[in-house]
This record gives structure tokens, C-alpha cells and sequence, in this order.
């Protein structure tokens, strides 16, 4: 870990950067892939498999009896505590949806706004050493909400051309049909153009690696739409005396052991919880399975000291943090002040494992400071805003003269005449009577 004491302005931003690729460095291998694709559909799909996963099955979809075998091997306690976290996430959820806006702007002009589902998805699940079954509720139970009627799911499989059976099950439970054995660029690829056995989305969601996020930025091309450009998982950890260095420890850890391309940053006025805190990482860190993934990451993770909470404020919100936990006394200072961040969790009992699993709260969120311009996912996410308008003849009487003389103005006489022609036979109609 890299350790920095009160840094100047001028340093911030090399003490932020991302231990990431650049676009450039990956890119062209995105162009390939995507190129032979679009070509040559399952077939290059099946060549990219088998480079990458070393699978060689050609035939993608998952079966109805692998669905089912998958939920018999599923232990019951875990079922039940992902249906708690598929409640959890349903109701907070649901609790976002809105009503239709409707407004008279004048009379007889009458404009509303309506929210339609996004008709066809595809959702990426990550597979690989961590098979996140996790970002299946997160983003499949809003897909479902939001009325979307076409969703399909893309997961790496392993060597042997199986799918984790937790990802099935919890696949199954959300609603999801199609299932198929694609990971990485060839499976955005393959969402984007659509194959012989894979239809083409209008919008990808879902994390990834950096190739994974390089390819929806390059599904953006081919008009399809993606939730975010989210890579890496990240955490930003604020605290004071007051926090459990424990706890902040294993915070920093858990986001740690997601890649070793992932970054933890610690940013404290105390130097005294500095030192607990990477005295308890040493100690945890032994005891964690993916304890080498974990350790790569912290090599460069960032420990930095700050003399002022403003000045600390503004770092943090200049990095915009996927995650970012607040474990001080004033708590209020940060969560009134912090403007770029994905997700924010407040106080010493609230690890953010909560939001990644059951507390209700998506977990999809912006990396590498994407959180200055997007969101996280959530149902609006799946939902397009389509706006009405109806007019009557006191509407278009009312403004139809404005619209004249804006159309005029900007040399566009079409737009004029299709009001003016309107006025007009309203003005006959008056005259006749």
C-alpha cells in the first residue's frame, strides 16, 4: 500500500489514478472480435470461447435440465437467503417507480409524460473464480419490474461448458429463459449484433474486467445502449477514532479480493487509525482463500492523511468513488457534501457487503470516476421516457402565433406552414359561423 501525508492539490490526481488499462491498449482487440462477430455470429463466438475459456461446446443456451439439476444442487439455507435478498431488493425497487406526469401548459395544450419498458436486454453476469449470482437479482428483479419482455443473460462458463449452479437457480428464480455460455467481448459482441442462436438487445447491463467494459463502450456504435461504463470494483473508506479498525480492515479487503486491478483507498485526519488499519489488513488478509487476488490489490491501494475534513471532502469527490463507506462523528459533514459517488454507507454497521447482497440497493455501479456523470442502475435504468402532447383548436390559437414567428426566425418555413395552415381554417370555420 501507498501511504501519502497531507498531499498537495497539485498530487492529487497522480495519487488517484486507476491501476488500469487505457482504452487505447485494448481496444483494437475489442474491433477484432466485434468484426468477426458481426460476420460470422456463433461461429466466431465459438472461437473467442475456446481462446479464452477454453470451452469447445457449440451450443450455448443452457438447458431446461441443466436449470433444473442446478436448483437441486443448490443448498436450502443459501435459497433463503437469496429470496431475502431478492425481497429486499424488489421493494426498494418497486419504491421507484413514478406516476405519469400530465400538465396543461396553457389551455388546450396538454403534454404528459409516460414511462415504457425497454423491450429487449441483455444482462452480463461475471463467472470466472467469482461467480456473481448476486448481480443477477440486481439487475434482472428492476428488468422485471419495469415490464422489459425480452431478457437475456450472458455468463462465462468453465472449462468443462458449465454454468456455477447458483447462477441458474437464482437466473430461474428471477424470471430469466435464456440463458447462454458466452463470456467476455464475445458475449457483448454477440448482444449487440444478435448471432444465429442469440438475438440482438437494445441495452447491455452488467459488470465486467476491462475488456468487458472496452466492449460495451464499443456496443455504444452500433446503437445499442449500455447502463454504464462499469470496470473494476473500488472503495473509498473515510474514518476517524472513531471507526473499528477491524471493520474498516475488512471493508478495504472485501473490495480488494474482487481482482487484483481492484483499488481501496483509506482517507483519515487520524494517523493513529492509519496504522491500526493496515496493521489488521496484515492480519486478515492471511486468513482470506483469494488472499493473493486481495493482496495484488492492496499493493496499490492508497492510505492517504488529510489535516482538513474540506479539503478531504473535495479529494473524495474529485476520485467519485464507486463505494464509498463514512465511518466518523459527524457523519452528516460527508453525506451532505458528497456529490459524485455511486453508493454511500454511513456508520460502523454498515459494511458495504450489506449493499452488495441484501440490503436492497443495486450494486451495479460507476468505476473509474464515472460516478461525476452516471448512476448507479436502478429501474429507470430498464424504463424510456416517452413524452405526449395534445392540442386543441384554443391550444394551437394560443400558440400557434408563437410558433410562427420561432419557426421564421430560423428560416424553416415548413414548420411555419404547418401551423399557419391550421390558424387559417380555424379563422375560415370562425368566419363561416
Amino acid at each position: 500500500m501507498k501511504k501519502f501525508i497531507d498531499p498537495e492539490k497539485t498530487e492529487w490526481e497522480a495519487i488517484l489514478e486507476r491501476p488500469t488499462k487505457t482504452v487505447a491498449d485494448i481496444e483494437q482487440l475489442v474491433e477484432q472480435i466485434f468484426r468477426e462477430v458481426k460476420a460470422d455470429g456463433d461461429t466466431a463466438v465459438q472461437k473467442y470461447s475456446q481462446l479464452f475459456d477454453g470451452t469447445t461446446s457449440g451450443t450455448f443456451e443452457v438447458t431446461v435440465e441443466e436449470i433444473e439439476k442446478a436448483a437441486a444442487e443448490v443448498p436450502e439455507e443459501l435459497k433463503a437467503a437469496i429470496d431475502l435478498a431478492k425481497q429486499n431488493i424488489s421493494r426498494f425497487h418497486a419504491a421507484q417507480r413514478t406516476e405519469k406526469v400530465v400538465v396543461e401548459t396553457v389551455p388546450g395544450v396538454q403534454c404528459w409524460q409516460e414511462k415504457r419498458p425497454i423491450q429487449k436486454v441483455g444482462l452480463y453476469i461475471p463467472g470466472g473464480t467469482a461467480p456473481l449470482f448476486s448481480t443477477i437479482l440486481m439487475l434482472a428483479v428492476p428488468a422485471q419490474l419495469a415490464g422489459c419482455k425480452e431478457v437475456i443473460l450472458c455468463t462465462p462458463p468453465a472449462k468443462d461448458g458449465s454454468v456455477n449452479p447458483v447462477i441458474l437457480y437464482t437466473a430461474k428464480l428471477c424470471g430469466i429463459e435464456k440463458i447462454y455460455k458466452v463470456g467476455g467481448i464475445q458475449a457483448i459482441a454477440a448482444m449487440t449484433f444478435g448471432t444465429q442462436s442469440m438475438g440482438k438487445v437494445y441495452k447491455i447491463f452488467g459488470p465486467g474486467n476491462q475488456y468487458v467494459t472496452v466492449a460495451k463502450q464499443m456496443a455504444t456504435k452500433y446503437n445499442v445502449a449500455i447502463d454504464m461504463p462499469a470496470g473494476p470494483s473500488e472503495l473509498l473508506v473515510v474514518a476517524d477514532d472513531s471507526a473499528d479498525a477491524t471493520f474498516v480492515a475488512s471493508d478495504l479487503l472485501s473490495q480488494a479480493e474482487h481482482g487484483a486491478d481492484s483499488q481501496v483507498v483509506l482517507l483519515s485526519l487520524s494517523k493513529q487509525l492509519l496504522e491500526k488499519v493496515e496493521a489488521e489488513i496484515v492480519s486478515q488478509l492471511e486468513d482470506l482463500p483469494r488472499k493473493e487476488i486481495a493482496r495484488a490489490a492492496i499493493e496499490h491501494s492508497r492510505f492517504i492523511f488529510m489535516n482538513s475534513k474540506d479539503e478531504a471532502l473535495e479529494l473524495i469527490n474529485e476520485y467519485a468513488p464507486e463505494h464509498f463507506i463514512i465511518c466518523t462523528k459527524n457523519p452528516d459533514f460527508y453525506v451532505n457534501g458528497i456529490s459524485n459517488a455511486g453508493s454511500v454507507f454511513i456508520g460502523n454497521n454498515t459494511p458495504e457487503s450489506a449493499g452488495d447482497y441484501a440490503s436492497g440497493t443495486n450494486h451495479t455501479l460507476p468505476t473509474n470516476g464515472y460516478a461525476r456523470q452516471y448512476s448507479g442502475v436502478n429501474l429507470d435504468s430498464f424504463l424510456k421516457s416517452i413524452t405526449f402532447q395534445q392540442i386543441s383548436a384554443e391550444g394551437i390559437e394560443r400558440i400557434g402565433p408563437a410558433i410562427e414567428l420561432i419557426a421564421e426566425a430560423e428560416g424553416l418555413q415548413a414548420h411555419k406552414k404547418a401551423v399557419s395552415l391550421r390558424l387559417e381554417k380555424l379563422k375560415k370555420a370562425k368566419n363561416e359561423q
